[in-house]
């Protein structure tokens, strides 16, 4: 098994120091002292994972997200009141290719996606394709599809996406191996329709552990049952579907 390397993050003075392991050594944790946040800096890349799932590409993206304020409900990036989302254009023509790396998994990962896609696509004006023909040569480079979704192994997380600013390199919805276990109540559907909300644009659903964040625009009142609301957040028991609350506020950012 590889080791995994974490990425410690402080807040010194404004600043973001970055600090990595190397090597192959046990399995560590490192926190951003200000917050008591884990980070999870990916292997041979500048994509920084936080809250379990949401990736930010390089240290500055990171640091924008670190500076928090509080705030309710579903909520979207808005730096300087720009709405982070796709073009409507691009809303219906989210194209992605889903790696031959998963192997015998490859169906079940294509009819979860087929899933997640549809529970969003019925609430909003957004089309999720799978572009089959690149399932062979599915990586970060493939040009041919808007994002790509690849297995890993060993990652901090079951599953990490991306949002509509990142860069085409870390446009990836990457599941681990961990994601095709045991993890009732969650099913690998309902953890993808969590992902694929984040690839649409939304955060989490703020909570007292995952609090609201500064550059952001509330969708929606609190809301308990929102898709969006991390298992690591205090999440309530069931699995990861839309609320009333959740297709109402997609509907709104992409009529």
């Amino acid at each position: 098994m590889r080791a995994i390397c974490f990425t410690g993050v402080l807040l010194l003075g404004g600043a973001v120091l970055v600090t990595s392991c190397a090597g192959a050594e046990p399995e560590q944790t490192a926190t951003v002292s200000s917050q008591r946040l884990e980070v999870y800096r990916e292997p041979d890349s500048e994509v920084y994972v936080v809250e379990g799932d949401l990736a930010f590409d390089g240290a500055s993206a990171l640091r924008a997200y670190l500076e928090r304020s509080n705030g309710p409900g579903l909520v979207v990036g808005c730096p300087e009141s720009v709405i982070v989302k796709w073009t409507p254009s691009e809303a219906r023509d989210l194209r992605y290719c889903v790696s031959t790396a998963f192997g015998a998994r490859h169906a079940v990962v294509v009819n979860a996606l087929n899933q997640a896609a549809a529970a969003w696509e019925a609430a909003a004006n957004v089309d999720f394709i799978h572009a089959s023909s690149f399932d062979g040569a599915c990586t970060a480079s493939q040009a041919g599809v808007i994002f790509d979704v690849r297995p890993v192994n060993g990652a901090a997380y079951y599953a990490r996406a991306f949002f509509p600013n990142a860069a085409r390199s870390a446009r990836n919805v990457l599941i681990d191996t961990t994601a095709f276990g045991s993890i009732a109540p969650y099913t690998l559907a309902g953890l993808l329709r969590h992902e694929l909300g984040h690839v649409l644009g939304f955060l989490h659903e703020p909570s007292a552990t995952c609090p609201g964040q500064a550059n952001t625009c509330p969708l929606t009142d609190p809301d308990p049952a929102s898709v969006m609301l991390h298992w690591g957040c205090g999440r309530r028991a069931g699995d990861l579907t839309l609320s009333k609350a959740d297709a109402q506020a997609a509907g709104f950012l992409y009529p």
